[in-house]
């Protein structure tokens, strides 16, 4: 949970993280190795000797919930093939709606920005996205999901992803700016996105 959290990490500081040792760290992090749930490799960073950083392999990931990814998948293939790319995108627009709808509901009354994004890092984390936010001290806010629970869908047909920018973006209000900055379908561990009202992005 914490490399998936917080992504790769030295055992040094993963032990604080978790109030034992570096080296208690380190043991459990060779038997996870061992279950190819995890992987090391050494990185410089600054002056002195390169430091050991673990990290989640691919099958590390699976361990998270993936929201019956092979039958979604299965399911979007038979409509592609028996009624066409454009049933596709009717299913991805009557969802990127409904959530659209739904999410509009739960941040009725949120009127600063930080509320808004407060409540939909609780929306999307009660749906398995385990979100969060960070702020910035120029009024900028960078949301991340480290999990995606539909993430195979997402790779079979992307349009669920840039429905969920779209979603993002109504929501949030005309007066925000979302852009994403990291993607977990680029090879990224997480999604991330900077949300920034549109005075501060244009400069005025």
């Amino acid at each position: 949970m914490a490399l998936k959290l917080r992504g790769p990490q030295t055992a040094q500081a993963l032990g604080k993280q978790l109030a034992i040792s570096g080296e208690a760290a380190r043991q459990q992090l060779v038997r996870l190795s061992e279950d190819g749930l995890v992987n090391s490799w050494s990185e410089a960073r600054g002056v002195g000797r390169p430091s050991q950083f673990w990290g989640l392999t691919a099958s590390g990931h699976a361990e998270f919930p993936d929201t019956h990814a092979e039958l979604t998948v299965q399911l979007l293939r038979t409509i592609r093939q028996t009624l066409g790319e454009a049933a596709v995108d009717r299913i991805v627009a009557a969802r990127e709606e409904e959530t659209r709808t739904g999410y509009r509901a739960a941040l009725e009354g949120a009127e600063s920005l930080q509320d808004r994004v407060e409540k939909l890092v609780r929306l999307r984390t009660a749906e398995g996205y385990m979100a969060g936010y960070e702020e910035a001290g120029d009024g900028t806010f960078l949301f991340v999901e480290n999990h995606c629970p539909i993430c195979a869908a997402a790779a079979s047909c992307q349009g669920f992803c840039r429905a969920e920018i779209n979603v993002f973006r109504d929501i949030l209000g005309k007066d925000v700016a979302v852009e994403r900055t990291e993607h977990i379908l680029a090879g990224a561990r997480r999604c991330a996105y900077v949300i920034a009202p549109t005075a501060i992005e244009g400069g005025a």
